[in-house]
């Protein structure tokens, strides 16, 4: 996929890629291989077998091609994929822009709020527009 943006939404069972230009969307959607086991208390064994499993590596393999990605989920799982980046994908790592808590939307809406995000952080970038007069 060669769009220059990219959103993924995961949680420990699925995960919602979409890369996307103005005009255009291109969406995959991964499934987790391994159950996930939500454990209360300091046990959180759920860690683990999903780094193991290569689900991590796979959403990896799908937002390649993508020069600034938008990570969103509703748990600990974006911050696993932050980790899993930091440790097994270097490369991936000036691309992340950041992290963000978003609950359970629809491909819809979060396509919505990545292209707000997107908006107001090009906005930030650019800075502001002066008038010559």
């Amino acid at each position: 996929m060669s769009h220059y943006h990219a959103v993924v939404w995961l949680d420990h069972s699925e995960a919602h890629i979409l890369h996307f230009t103005p005009d255009e969307v291109e969406a995959a959607q991964i499934q987790s291989k391994q159950p996930h086991k939500h454990l209360h208390a300091k046990h959180t064994l759920h860690e683990k077998p999903h780094a193991e499993s290569g689900y991590y590596h796979e959403v990896v393999a799908a937002l390649r091609g993508a020069k600034e990605i938008l990570v969103c989920g509703p748990g600990t799982a974006k911050l696993e994929l932050i980790k899993h980046i930091h440790k097994h994908d270097h490369d991936l790592e000036p691309s992340v822009v950041a992290v963000e808590t978003v609950d359970h939307p629809s491909d819809g809406q979060l396509l919505k709020y990545a292209h707000h995000y997107f908006k107001a952080a090009d906005r930030l970038i650019q800075g502001p527009k002066t008038v010559a007069g």
